[in-house]
């Protein structure tokens, strides 16, 4: 597939890609993407409306 390229190990076995970022960044941010939603899957939720309520008064904390 032009574009990709495979880094395989002294057996032949794929162990990373390199993708051409001027041909594929778009497809590159779909699957970093779901990469970081899935990294964080586990953690805690906050409820819509309590955030907006955070945000209005300026409590809401960056990141």
């Amino acid at each position: 597939m032009k574009g990709i390229q495979f880094v395989i190990d002294g057996r032949g076995k794929k162990k990373a890609v390199l993708i051409d970022l001027e041909q594929w960044g778009e497809a590159w941010e779909d699957i970093y993407d779901v990469l970081v939603s899935r990294s964080r899957k586990d953690e805690p939720t906050v409820d819509w409306e309590e955030l907006k309520a955070e945000l209005a008064r300026g409590e809401a904390k960056a990141g």
